[in-house]
């Protein structure tokens, strides 16, 4: 297969199945809406070695928050739905009440689950806290120097899936670099999903398990390793010379699907771009498949 003249291998990626829970950070004005909602969602790349996946999912406007301030969107997932509530609760009480100027409101109202993180949190008042109505939500105020902290009494979870994704082979690393910037680029003011990573991009892919030390359970994936390529049984091309991954978190199947389609599309119209490719493990990263053939299809 072949999209914008690059070939686009007939493969797939193995995604798994999450708890997901959306934060609306809002603050004074966006520069410290966004500090906090980075901060809420710091260290929080992978599952493997980070205590969740998170990312921010798109910039919001003071129409679209419920307090009318400037505000950010975010995503939190877990396969835990514990370890998810705790996270909720240790991310916005460390990240957020703490940040200038910033409330958390929930933006899954229509979840069927929910968790009273923001009634946990108000208990941080001491007593002082009161409850308030702010845009027909139930929330509290929390009194802290700067003068109220505002937090929504409850998030919804929603079951969603995580690890979507595609390797982008470069001739170059400032070709793949660039073509991954632009792939990341297309999703990110995409409703419902996140990439969780720095910038949006992984450097460093891994594989389940190891080949050698077999305490860790992930390493590199060397087969995609372009200065191995005359050591293993590679997978790179011989005139590929870096390769960016982009990993993908969201909502539902359906909209990680579209976010693939729309990295595809635009990381293959960068020149120097060679392959497009996606990681797989057998089955043991999750039980859900997206073949990137049927994402160039519809």
């Amino acid at each position: 297969m072949f999209v914008n003249g690059v070939e686009v291998e007939d493969t797939f990626c193995e995604v798994f199945e999450v708890y997901i829970s959306r934060v609306i950070v809002t603050a004074y004005n966006q520069c410290l809406a966004e500090n906090a909602a980075r901060e809420m969602c710091g260290f929080a790349t992978s599952i493997i070695m980070c205590p969740a996946e998170a990312g921010i999912e798109r910039i919001l406007n003071a129409e679209e928050t419920p307090d009318g301030r400037a505000g950010v969107s975010t995503l939190i997932c877990h396969p835990s739905k514990k370890a998810l509530k705790n996270q909720l609760i240790a991310r916005i009480g460390q990240c957020v009440l703490t940040a200038p100027t910033a409330n958390a409101f929930d933006g899954l109202k229509d979840a069927e689950e929910r968790f009273d993180a923001g009634n946990k949190l108000r208990y941080f008042g001491d007593g002082y806290e009161r409850e308030i109505i702010v845009n027909d939500r139930k929330c509290w105020a929390i009194p802290i120097m700067e003068g109220d902290f505002i937090v929504e009494n409850d998030f919804g979870i929603h079951r969603g899936i995580a690890g979507g994704n595609i390797f982008i082979m470069g001739k170059n690393q400032p070709s793949a670099l660039s073509a991954a910037i632009a792939a990341v680029d297309a999703v990110k003011m995409m409703d419902g999903v996140i990439t969780p990573f720095p910038s949006g991009i992984v450097a460093s892919g891994s594989k389940i398990g190891a080949n050698k030390y077999t305490f860790l359970k992930a390493t590199t994936n060397e087969k995609f390793a372009p200065t191995l390529r005359n050591i293993v049984d590679s997978k790179v091309p011989t005139e590929v010379e870096a390769i960016y991954e982009i990993v993908i978190d969201g909502l539902n199947e359906k909209l990680v699907s579209e976010a693939i389609r729309k990295c595809i599309l635009a990381a293959t119209k960068v020149p120097g771009v060679v392959k497009i490719s996606a990681g797989n493990y057998g089955g043991k990263l999750g039980k859900h498949k997206i073949y990137l053939k049927d994402l160039i299809k519809s």
